[in-house]
């Protein structure tokens, strides 16, 4: 099955216009979900399958990532 030319995108209710995490989500009409950055939508798309963007969302809702930042 081949991806969608023009996906239905979704904003992450975590974006906003202050420099917060713009994210945007979209299923792809394949078994795969697209990610971009919703601030330069000019860049590349991100591809993960279902299991991939699923461990991904556990792990940011659990807490599971930490920030580079707080490393430096």
């Amino acid at each position: 099955m081949a991806r969608d030319a023009q996906p239905d995108w979704h904003v992450s209710s975590h974006s906003n216009d202050h420099g917060g995490s713009c994210v945007e989500v979209a299923v792809t009409g394949t078994p795969e979900v697209a990610v971009r950055d919703s601030k330069d939508r000019t860049r590349a798309t991100a591809y993960a399958s279902p299991a991939a963007w699923t461990a991904f969302l556990d792990a940011t809702t659990t807490g599971n990532f930490t920030n580079p930042a707080d490393d430096a």
